[in-house]
């Protein structure tokens, strides 16, 4: 089972069973209703994701792209705005008496590891089976922009007089702009 009881999106895959072809995560309009309301989003118009799954070792590597149109609501003015969401995933599915086994053998060791921008999410699960549509989910809820800004959203600074990037006035906004200068 997922930890996460009530996931919006649950697709789960047998680890000793993988599908020879990629894996298409397509949420459907209740789906998509949900993980609105979990991203705090207007609407989640669409979401399609295209992940290939392969053996690593112990563990499972999915790699696809997910795709999504989404509503969102501006940072600044409040309206909603369409964007879309265009991801590049990487996952790693690791067994969790896999990954307790590291653990045990780690407690009291001092142990660094160090992540590039090239590793990929790894992501536990326990018995036989992980949540595909889960990763999607998150993967989806990391590539939000929480301060997104709609096109009405430097009209809405002005009307309130908030200025500009760059654009401030006074004392503190000279030393500023000195100090960008040099």
């Amino acid at each position: 089972m997922s930890e996460f009881a009530n996931s919006e999106l649950e697709r789960f895959i047998n680890a000793r069973q993988l599908p020879a072809d990629a894996v298409i995560v397509e949420a459907d309009k209740a789906e998509c209703a949900a993980l609105a309301t979990r991203f705090s989003l207007a609407s989640v118009d669409s979401l399609h994701a295209k992940v290939s799954l392969e053996p690593d070792g112990k563990a499972v590597r999915g790699s696809g792209v997910l795709k999504a149109e989404i509503v969102q609501i501006c940072a600044v003015s409040a309206e909603e705005f369409a964007t879309s969401v265009d991801e590049i995933l990487d996952f790693r599915f690791v067994a969790a008496s896999d990954t307790a086994t590291l653990d045990h053998a780690a407690e009291g060791a001092d142990i660094e590891v160090e992540l590039s921008g090239d590793d990929c999410d790894e992501i536990e699960f326990t018995g036989d089976n992980f949540d595909l549509g889960e990763a999607v989910a998150q993967s989806l809820g990391l590539a939000i922009d929480p301060y997104a800004e709609g096109p009405a959203a430097d009209a809405a600074r002005e009307a309130v007089g908030i200025a500009k990037e760059g654009e401030q006035d006074g004392p503190l906004a000279e030393l500023l702009a000195g100090l960008k200068r040099d």
